[in-house]
């Protein structure tokens, strides 16, 4: 059956389930395919013990005692119980919030209960989910996928789903030869997609994955070589300098860095050369890459010419807007900006584009809005911030502007021999130099026994006046997964600190929303702000003086430092609290790395140095470049693997071939992520 069926052909999906299947941006039974899971169950042996498993998910092999449950109201409903465990004396009880259906499903056959073991007030295993004896053994003998799931649909009733497509999809047929799968050591791609849905092994899921990875890995560069060969060719009237930049540079009330007068100078050469500029600006958090590029759309104006700044998020792009309105007001520099998004008014975003196309505005700032039906009088500069937030499709959009310099910013620190893979043909510009007003954050890793003295140090600082972030690695729970997640540890925290104003963000909410919720927290009307790594771009709240990381040890490095930049953005000390949730020497040797260096190009060469082969890893680690798998960090090796191949398919110069993988590799169905939903 073909992948554009719509998802009612699969067994079991009704009219009551395909909306629900639709908030998942599933349609299709390609969309289910290509639904690939974000890791597997955390399936454990059933313990013998309590005393060493607090704080831990543990399995626990008992039965409920009859007459045990009982529904309390508190300020929300808990459902406990008491559970007999088998070959453990201790008292058990288990413990549900705001689930009173779960009281008539609680029954005196002996179970498997998976759940978190905590020892306040006696044991308490809560949240815990069970299984048959016989469904738990099937567990054991193999890994459990886990979907990212939505309201009124389990993750068994997905796998189901998915089994089931699978079974009767027409999978595509591989664009790479089989002689080309045996010398890359890959296995094709439909067995890769059946394979990492139903793995018999770690091994034979991180083979499936490999494939996957470089399938991402083979679709982005085939993308940037083809546009880096055309835009190589590309000539366009030369600038001349202006003392507008000059004059700003003055009345700035800081100095800026050599680093970023170097970089300026470099991006200044390049438009003033005659050959159309494709230039990377790539600098650590809090290194000051948006002065430069401003100070490249000021002389951008200055020529006479329209420069676009496109950023990821609606918050981001509201901060630049408000940045380019202070220097007009301010400073008195003579631009026109215009703010182009998405979330505005259909009226609004009409008389905008029309004023775009009559040269009205010349810095124009907004989100993806800035590629969908805008045509610009004369685009000559062309900036994507936070690039590596964007898929392929959406840079090159924005970059496919005949004659239009081009200016790609990332926060991301990657290393050198790593940006050069990365970005073939783009020449590079690094602020390694921080301004020296900074504060350095001070940091600590703690274990879970830490949790309450942190939350008491948060309370301190939001009674000195301060404001705190909590970052957790989930929106809402997730079946078999022991993560912390922004919705429940938001109703845990307005317990623990009543007293403070508490709130949480996240990427599935509205635009609208998630606008309110930071202009109230950058107003100080919300004293700490719970939220998944939507906070890692671009938020700049400089009166944040605390984050805590929960389930540290399940982020990338590179993610950590990033999402530690949303700190020390002001006068006062910042301090940054990892809590480490894992018994891993590993772990604890990565944890250590942040905790002792601020310099992201540091701990991005220990990033990428510690990951080593054989690990499992998840579907999406940390969204870099739009990939929905590959991890550059995680999958150095495939991305070289990925690089030389399209280096040799373009040093062939079999265009017809090239076509053909391009073409074939862009139509499989498997689309970059949405950040929008991170």
């Amino acid at each position: 059956m073909q992948l554009s069926s719509s998802i009612e052909v699969v067994k079991g999906i009704g009219a009551k389930t395909i909306p629900k299947l639709n908030k998942l941006n599933i349609f299709t039974l390609g969309d289910l395919c290509f639904y690939l899971p974000r890791g597997f169950m955390d399936i454990h042996e059933p313990v013998s013990s309590l005393d060493n498993n607090v704080g831990r998910l543990v399995a626990i092999k008992g039965y409920i005692i009859p007459g045990s449950v009982k529904v309390i109201k508190k300020s929300r409903l808990i459902t406990v119980a008491t559970l007999k465990a088998e070959n453990i004396d201790n008292k058990i009880n288990v413990m549900y919030f705001n689930a009173p259906y779960i009281a008539k499903q609680l029954d005196s056959k002996v179970k498997i209960y998976l759940g978190v073991l905590s020892s306040r007030n006696g044991f308490v295993l809560s949240q815990p989910r069970s299984y048959s004896i016989e469904e738990y053994d099937a567990m054991l003998a193999f890994p459990v996928p886990v979907y990212g799931l939505t309201k009124g649909i389990s993750n068994n009733q997905l796998a189901k789903f998915i089994d089931n497509a699978v079974e009767i999809a027409t999978l595509p047929k591989d664009y790479l030869s089989p002689s080309e799968l045996v010398n890359l050591n890959l296995c094709d791609f439909a067995t890769a997609i059946r394979t990492i849905h139903r793995p018999e092994s770690i091994e034979a899921y991180n083979r499936a994955r490999d494939r996957i990875v470089f399938h991402e890995f083979l679709n982005y560069f085939l993308e940037i070589s083809i546009a880096a060969k055309g835009k190589a060719r590309e000539f366009t009237k030369p600038m001349i300098e202006v003392a507008d930049t000059s004059r700003l540079i003055e009345m700035l009330p800081y100095r800026l860095t050599n680093a970023q007068l170097r970089c300026f100078e470099e991006i200044k050469a390049d438009m003033t050369s005659g050959i159309c500029m494709n230039r990377m600006l790539q600098g650590d958090v809090g290194s000051g890459k948006t002065i430069v590029a401003f100070l490249s759309l000021i002389m951008n104006a200055a020529n006479n010419h329209q420069g676009a700044l496109m950023a990821p998020t609606e918050v981001l792009a509201c901060q630049h807007y408000e940045f380019a309105l202070e220097l007009v007001n301010k400073y008195k520099v003579n631009i026109k900006p215009v703010l182009l998004t998405g979330s505005l008014k259909a009226s609004d975003k009409k008389s905008i584009r029309e004023a775009i196309k009559t040269g009205k505005y010349n810095v124009i700032i907004g989100t993806h809005a800035l590629i969908n039906d805008v045509e610009y009088k004369d685009l000559s500069l062309a900036i994507t911030d936070e690039q590596h937030r964007f898929g392929v499709k959406q840079r090159e959009a924005l970059a496919n502007f005949d004659n239009a310099h081009i200016l790609v910013m990332s926060a991301t620190p990657i290393p050198r021999s790593m940006s050069m893979t990365m970005f073939k043909g783009v020449k590079l510009s690094v602020l390694d130099e921080l301004p020296s007003d900074r504060k350095p954050i001070k940091n600590c890793v703690v274990g879970i026994d830490k949790r309450n003295s942190s939350y008491k140090f948060i309370e301190k600082e939001v009674n000195a006046g301060h404001q705190a972030y909590v970052i957790c690695p989930m929106i809402d729970e997730s079946e078999g997964v022991d993560l912390c997640n922004v919705i429940d540890y938001t109703m845990t925290l307005r317990e623990v600190l009543p007293t403070l104003r508490i709130d949480y963000l996240h990427g599935r909410m509205k635009s609208s929303e998630k606008n309110d919720i930071m202009n109230r927290f950058s107003q100080g009307n919300i004293d700490v702000l719970v939220s998944t790594t939507v906070i890692e771009v671009g938020v700049n709240v400089p009166n944040a003086t605390v984050m805590m990381v929960e389930n540290a040890d399940r982020f990338g490095l590179s993610t950590l430092h990033q999402i530690r930049g949303r700190i020390g953005r002001g006068d006062a000390q910042g301090y940054c609290i990892f809590i480490n949730t894992s018994d891993s020497e590993v772990s604890a040797k990565r944890l250590e790395i942040v905790n002792n260096s601020n310099d992201g190009f540091h701990i991005a060469e220990c990033d990428l140095n510690m990951r080593g082969p054989g690990e499992v890893q998840g579907i999406r680690q940390s969204g870099d470049f739009g990939f929905r798998v590959a991890s550059i960090y995680d999958d150095a090796a495939m991305l070289k693997k990925a690089g030389d191949y399209v280096d040799c398919l373009i040093d062939s110069a079999d265009e017809d071939k090239v076509n053909t993988i391009a073409g074939a590799v862009s139509s499989f169905g498997f689309n970059p992520v949405d950040f929008t939903t991170i």
